[in-house]
């Protein structure tokens, strides 16, 4: 049986919430269902599993949004940021600062992985004579759980090659009982010869996704690179509720910047701006100290765009992302923050909010092309998703092939539908796991997926 999940996005505690411990102990309990389940075979009898394959489908830590980037400013020695030079020795260490942090600041969920890879959670009551399951067993049966590593754009660091990185991920591989060996974690899955033997037994293809988006991932500088996303995220969005403290703290009421460090939890991400007004309606900010907010997101917004490696990617004569946010910030600096709001509902009512499927991109895969994989499944959306691709005659290899998007283990702050302009979010979070069998495993089933929601 082969589980797979994604963007958990286990932060480190200074942006955003991550998903509570409770998740985790979830899906430890459905782990347990699936197992059992799966030890019913196709002639009708049980025979307890052995193992159980779990692959982490990238962004599983969120390295991108720690404030541990800015702790030197510019010209500080030693000055650290996801596009600075990896061969520098502060770069592994701020990488193991964030990892460490996140750690420790997730220790009961991270704890749950180590109890499923150490065969202390998941058993089995062993099979009787008769082939059914032994009531009452007085000793349950371990089932080992190998649990892997791909990366995703929020953890592509562990993808990066040297010592320094090795010893980062080691503590990584300790912690949470990896399969993975020491050296760089997969991007994709040509990149491990043991993961790509693992998923052609399910005849599933998997990689995170973030090849497609060009927000988050450079083809010409590779997956050894930072994008434009890590800038955006680093110099605006971890930076703003720092300055805002430092600047204005003393105007701004108690826990207010608190509330600011969930913007990347915001759903649709779109509604920062709502986020933000929100708040500022909520807690009668007055106009004064307002316009002196907004002032500074538009003094952070000029700065993360006057970046030297956003610079850098900026190709003349050719519109391009860049090209874009820059659109994006100086429509930001011209308008208020209710102009804002209003194109904000306006762009949500014609739009929608739904994140875009990436089904297109895996007619492009080269496991669907020569139908090695009757399985695509890709993350990064956060968009949980079944769509069906194409089907072959009965009996030719492959037979049906489908598209499936893992979804995302997170907290949400959703803009509710009813009178959006009172600017109203409501929380809750959400957990999505894809279940892939072989050979006579749950009866002959291929697959089956789940995704749920749930408060605190």
């Amino acid at each position: 049986m082969l589980i797979i999940v994604s963007d958990i996005h286990l932060g480190d505690g200074t942006c955003g919430r991550t998903i509570s411990e409770n998740a985790f102990h979830l899906f430890s309990d459905r782990l347990r269902e699936l197992a059992y389940n799966a030890s019913w075979r196709t002639d009708g009898g049980y025979r307890p599993l052995k193992e159980i394959d779990v692959l982490m489908l990238g962004d599983i830590f969120d390295i991108q949004h720690s404030t541990l980037w800015l702790e030197k400013a510019d010209g500080e020695a030693q000055r650290t940021r996801p596009w600075s030079d990896p061969n520098a020795p502060e770069y592994a260490q701020t990488l193991q600062a964030i990892t460490r942090a996140i750690l420790a600041n997730n220790a009961g969920s991270v704890r749950v992985f180590k109890n499923m890879t150490a065969g202390k959670a998941i058993t089995l009551p062993p099979a009787n004579l008769s082939g059914r399951p032994t009531r009452f067993a007085l000793v349950r049966q371990p089932v080992k759980v190998n649990l892997y590593y791909m990366v995703g754009n929020h953890d592509w660091y562990f993808h990066l090659p040297g010592p320094a990185f090795d010893a980062v991920r080691a503590e990584i591989i300790q912690a949470l009982g990896l399969a993975n060996e020491p050296g760089p974690f997969p991007h994709e899955v040509k990149d491990s010869p043991k993961l790509q033997a693992l998923l052609d037994e399910y005849e599933v293809h998997a990689q995170h996704g973030d090849l497609y988006d060009r927000f988050n991932y450079l083809p010409e500088k590779g997956r050894n690179a930072a994008s434009i996303g890590d800038v955006f995220a680093v110099e605006l969005l971890n930076r703003f509720p720092l300055e805002v403290e430092r600047q204005l703290k003393n105007d701004l009421p108690a826990g207010f910047t608190d509330s600011l460090r969930m913007l990347v939890n915001i759903r649709p991400s779109l509604a920062a701006p709502l986020w933000i007004s929100s708040h500022l309606r909520q807690n009668n900010v007055s106009p004064q100290v307002q316009k002196r907010l907004k002032a500074l997101w538009n003094q952070l917004a000029e700065e993360c765009l006057s970046t030297p490696y956003l610079r850098s990617l900026n190709r003349k004569n050719k519109l391009d992302l860049i090209d874009s946010l820059n659109a994006v910030v100086r429509l930001t600096s011209r308008f208020s923050f209710k102009t804002i709001d209003d194109l904000v509902l306006w762009a949500r009512k014609n739009f929608g909010s739904a994140q875009g499927s990436f089904a297109s991109h895996a007619l492009t895969e080269e496991a669907f092309l020569n139908r090695r994989a009757r399985f695509i499944v890709y993350g990064h959306t956060h968009h949980h998703e079944v769509v069906p691709l194409d089907t072959s005659p009965e009996g030719t290899k492959a037979g049906s092939q489908l598209y499936m998007n893992s979804g995302t283990w997170h907290t949400y702050y959703d803009l509710a539908i009813h009178q959006p302009r009172e600017q109203k979010f409501i929380p809750y979070q959400v957990l999505t796991y894809l279940t892939f069998y072989q050979g006579d495993e749950r009866g002959g089933r291929r697959f089956e997926t789940w995704s749920g929601s749930f408060s605190d």
